[in-house]
C-alpha cells in the first residue's frame, strides 16, 4: 500500500448509514476513513449478505443483515439516520432498492445522499407485464426529473455518481477543454450550471457524439468454469442492465435509424431505445490500448444525461444540436464469456455469480474514458487507464473496475459535503473540476490521445455492407449488424 498524507476533506457531523456493502461498498469504506471525520459508532452497514461483516466488526461498525425494502424503508432507516446530532449520509450502493424512494426519505430528514445508479425495487428489470418502453433508464431518469420538478432545491441528493454514469461526464467536460484548446480556441471555460453554454462550446467545435469508451483487461489467475458469470463489479448490476434495451443519447446529426428503434413518447425525448437486450447489441469503438474493438450497447444513465445536457433547441423549442452518446462497453474476458452463455442458455443466468476480487486477479487493467467524434481532429479519448496493480497500491479491497467506482462515490460526497442545499443534482450538473480534484490520486495515468481510426477503417471488406461512406460517424457505421 502506498505511503502517503492523504487530505481530509471535511466531516460528517451525523450518523452514516451505507446501504449495501458488495465490491463497490467494501471499496468505498476505506476511502472513507481516510478522507472524512465520523463518529464509526454512529455508521451501520446494511447487506441482506454478511460474507464481509469482519470488515465491519474490526472497525467497531454496526452491520444489520437485513433486505431494504418498499415495505420496510421508512421505519427501518429513519431511526438510523437521524441518530444523534449534526447532519447524517446515505450512501447507497445496493441493488433492489428504489434510489428514488430512498432519496427522498433522506431530503425529508434533511440527511445528505448519494447513490451510482438510479435503482428501482426489486422486479423492476425482469418485469414480463411492463413494456420495454417502460423497463429503460430513460424512464427512471424521467422519474428523477420528475421529482426535481415536484420538489427543487433543499438538501443535496447526488443521483448516479460513480464511475459511469458519474465520473465520465465530468470527463466530457475535461475533454472539451483539450479539445478547443487543441484546436486553438480562445474560450471561457462555461459556467458549472450554464447548460446552454456547454452546449455550445461542443456544437461549435464540431462534437458530433461521444462514446463512453471502456476496455477491461484484467485477467484472472485460473480459468472460469461453466455455468458460472465472472465479472470485475456487480454481476447482479450487469445481467440486470445487460437484459434492458439497448439505449443511447439521439444525436441531431443522424440520417439513419435502426428498424428496431423506437422513440420516448414523454419527458426530454434526448434517446431512443432498441428492441434488442444492450449486453446483446455490438457497436465499435476504440480505446487507447487495444485500438479499434467491439463494445456491448448497454444502457446507462449517463447516456441520456449528457445528450440531454448537451442539447441546444431554436426559438420554436426545437432540437438544434444533440451529440449521439452511448456506451461501447469491452468488459473483462470472463464476463464477456459469462455473458455469451447466458444469451446461448435464453437469457438465463448462471447459478453461480460472482465478482472477481483482488486476489484473484492476476493483471491488467481498466480503461475508461470518452471518445468525442466528428471534431476537426477526428476523434480524442480522454481517459483513465487505471492497471490492477496500482489499484492495489493506492487503496484496499479494490480492483481497478472497483476503484474507478468508489473514487467517484468520494467525490461526489466532498462536493455533497461542500454544497449541502443543492437539492437533487446529477453529475452533469456539478463542479467537474473540483469533483476530478479530489478523484485524481485514484485515477493511474489519466491522459488524451487523438486517433485518425473511423468505424469505416478496413470496410467494407470482403463482404458488402450497407454503410454510409459520406460520414463515418452516422450510427449506421458504428452498430454491428
Amino acid at each position: 500500500m502506498a505511503t502517503q498524507e492523504w487530505p481530509l476533506y471535511g466531516e460528517i457531523t451525523g450518523p452514516v448509514v451505507m446501504i449495501g456493502f458488495g465490491s463497490i461498498g467494501r471499496g468505498t469504506l476505506p476511502l472513507l476513513e481516510r478522507h472524512f471525520k465520523f463518529d464509526k459508532s454512529r455508521m451501520t452497514i446494511i447487506d441482506p449478505r454478511d460474507a464481509d461483516r469482519r470488515l465491519a466488526d474490526e472497525r467497531g461498525i454496526d452491520f444489520l443483515k437485513e433486505a431494504v425494502t418498499r415495505q420496510n424503508y421508512r421505519e427501518f432507516l429513519t431511526p438510523l439516520l437521524t441518530k444523534g446530532e449534526g447532519r447524517g449520509f446515505c450512501i447507497n450502493l445496493s441493488v433492489d432498492t428504489s434510489s428514488l424512494d430512498l432519496m427522498k426519505l433522506c431530503r425529508e430528514l434533511g440527511v445528505l445522499y448519494i447513490d451510482t445508479v438510479i435503482e428501482p425495487w426489486l422486479g423492476f428489470y425482469f418485469d414480463e407485464s411492463a413494456d420495454n418502453a417502460a423497463r429503460t433508464n430513460y424512464a427512471l431518469r424521467e422519474t428523477l426529473r420528475a421529482e426535481i420538478a415536484r420538489s427543487p432545491g433543499g438538501t443535496t441528493a447526488v443521483s448516479t455518481c460513480g464511475a459511469n454514469p458519474g465520473m465520465v461526464s465530468w470527463f466530457v467536460k475535461q475533454a472539451l477543454v483539450n479539445l478547443a484548446g487543441d484546436l486553438g480556441r480562445d474560450i471561457s471555460v462555461p459556467a458549472t450550471s450554464d447548460r446552454e453554454g456547454w452546449a455550445r462550446l461542443m456544437q461549435d467545435l464540431g462534437v458530433k457524439g461521444i462514446h463512453i469508451a471502456e476496455r477491461d483487461t484484467q485477467r484472472t489467475k485460473e480459468p472460469k468454469p461453466l455455468n458460472a458469470f465472472w465479472n470485475t463489479w456487480s454481476v447482479e448490476g450487469f445481467i440486470a442492465e445487460g437484459l434492458q434495451p439497448a439505449e443511447l443519447g439521439w444525436g441531431s446529426h443522424e440520417k439513419w435509424r435502426p428498424e428496431n428503434a423506437k422513440d420516448q413518447k414523454s419527458g426530454c425525448k434526448a434517446a431512443i431505445y432498441l428492441e434488442q437486450p444492450g449486453a446483446n447489441t455490438r457497436v465499435r469503438s476504440w480505446c487507447p490500448t487495444p485500438g479499434a474493438q467491439y463494445g456491448l450497447l448497454v444502457t446507462h444513465n449517463e447516456a441520456i444525461s449528457i445528450a440531454d445536457f448537451f442539447t441546444l433547441r431554436d426559438d420554436k423549442g426545437e432540437v438544434a444540436y444533440r451529440p449521439t452518446c452511448h456506451y461501447a462497453y469491452h468488459p473483462c474476458n470472463d464476463a464477456v464469456l459469462s455473458m455469451y452463455e447466458m444469451f446461448g442458455a435464453a437469457g438465463r443466468a448462471q447459478p453461480v455469480q460472482h465478482i472477481l476480487d483482488e486476489n484473484e486477479l492476476l493483471d491488467g487493467a481498466d480503461e475508461l474514458g470518452v471518445l468525442l467524434y466528428g471534431h476537426d481532429k477526428n476523434a480524442y479519448w480522454f481517459g483513465s487507464q487505471l492497471s490492477l496493480q496500482e489499484a492495489r497500491e493506492l487503496a484496499p479491497y479494490q480492483n481497478a473496475t472497483g476503484l474507478q467506482v468508489s473514487s467517484a462515490v468520494l467525490a461526489g460526497m466532498v462536493w455533497a459535503l461542500e454544497n449541502p442545499q443543492s437539492g437533487i443534482v446529477e453529475a452533469d450538473e456539478m463542479d467537474f473540476r473540483r469533483c476530478l480534484e479530489v478523484q485524481l490520486p485514484y485515477l493511474g495515468p489519466v491522459k488524451g490521445y487523438y486517433t485518425d481510426w473511423t468505424p469505416l477503417e478496413g470496410r467494407p471488406g470482403l463482404f458488402a455492407e450497407d454503410i454510409d461512406a459520406s460520414d463515418p460517424w452516422q450510427f449506421r457505421n458504428i452498430l454491428v449488424r
